[in-house]
């Protein structure tokens, strides 16, 4: 193919990205007597008992809320419900044939490590897991508009880190943040994206879909000892933060404090998206670190005083996390970032 063939090819495939993001009802306008909390009971995941067999708690973002709601930290009625993500807003990142090969059940039981998923029917796979990661697609999308609007917002979902547009993996089957991202450059008008991944794995998915992209810069503190051992993808980290097994706290914390300093050289973000894996909480075991809760709250309470110093609007997204605890330990640091008046999850 000629030079001239194949910048044409990118211009068209970027009209039609375009085309498809300004036709999306994701952006939905929401009313100011709603909190940028974005979540839907459709987010849990239960299907016969199988859900069990990972060791992800699926019902944990039902649980961040209800212990929000039962602390008095927020009132249901202020929680910002989004939309599905469709085909066509799938298409903006991924590829007809990836999205296709969804609807092979032993496909996507390989995706989210549940094997006997594979001899379900997949209008019920559909139905019972892929929707569920699809409205959590939706809120990841709506956060961005909302953190634009209100300075920040939180997605008790999504954070599918280790999804890219042509590929899936570790129990992620859309790349939220990839799309958020393009959704942002088109309807936001924003250039500039800073990606601060503090999941305890590498984030492979987004590192993959924007590789060589300047428009977006990444910062990945990850383990280095454990899945996905991407080592291509590894390469488009624009600062990579190496915590092995057995990282304590304070170590954790100051190696963050320093990254962060470094970031602020390096790059003048518009966005930033913050990927809050709880999977760094001590006890693990997939994640190997031994943070503790405390930790938790401080790290969170860092990364949104580093983008309220910069006047940058921040999405979290609530990613990894392997043990019950986790749903607490998040409530507890929102509740936290609250009371440091990060975030306000009150009613206006």
């Amino acid at each position: 193919m000629s030079f001239s063939a194949s910048a044409s090819s990118k211009n068209d495939a970027e009209s039609l990205r375009c085309s498809r993001i300004l036709s999306s009802k994701l952006y939905l306008d929401i009313p100011t007597s709603k909190v940028p909390l974005v979540y839907s009971t459709t987010y849990n995941i239960a299907f016969l008992g199988m859900e069990k067999l990972h060791p992800f708690d699926s019902s944990k973002w039902g649980r961040i809320c209800g212990f929000l709601i039962m602390d008095g930290a927020l009132d249901n009625n202020c929680i910002v419900e989004p939309l599905e993500a469709s085909k066509n807003d799938l298409l903006v990142v991924h590829s007809e044939s990836y999205l296709n090969s969804l609807k092979n059940s032993a496909k996507v039981a390989a995706i989210i490590e549940v094997p006997p998923v594979a001899v379900l029917p997949n209008c019920l796979v559909q139905q019972k897991v892929l929707y569920p990661f699809r409205k959590q697609v939706g809120g990841t999308i709506l956060a961005a508009k909302l953190a634009k609007e209100r300075g920040w917002a939180i997605n008790v979902g999504g954070g599918f880190h280790h999804c890219s547009g042509g590929r899936g993996g570790g129990f992620c089957a859309y790349a939220d943040i990839s799309l958020c991202i393009h959704f942002a450059f088109v309807r936001l008008n924003i250039s500039r994206v800073m990606i601060i991944d503090l999941d305890a794995h590498q984030g492979n998915g987004h590192e993959t879909d924007f590789a060589n992209d300047s428009r977006v810069y990444i910062l990945d503190m990850f383990n280095p000892e454990i899945y996905p051992f991407d080592y291509e993808a590894r390469k488009y980290i624009d600062q990579k933060v190496e915590v092995v097994s057995g990282t304590t706290t304070n170590v954790y914390l100051k190696k963050l404090e320093e990254a962060l300093e470094v970031s602020v050289n390096m790059f003048d973000p518009e966005l930033l998206v913050y990927n809050a894996g709880t999977d760094i909480l001590d006890g693990d075991p997939l994640g190997r670190l031994k943070i503790s809760p405390d930790g938790i709250a401080s790290r969170d309470e860092k990364v949104f005083r580093f983008a309220r110093e910069r006047n940058v609007p921040i999405v979290m997204l609530t990613s990894g996390g392997y043990m019950k605890s986790s749903a607490r330990v998040i409530a507890d640091s929102i509740i936290n970032l609250s009371a440091k008046s990060l975030v306000d999850t009150s009613k206006p």
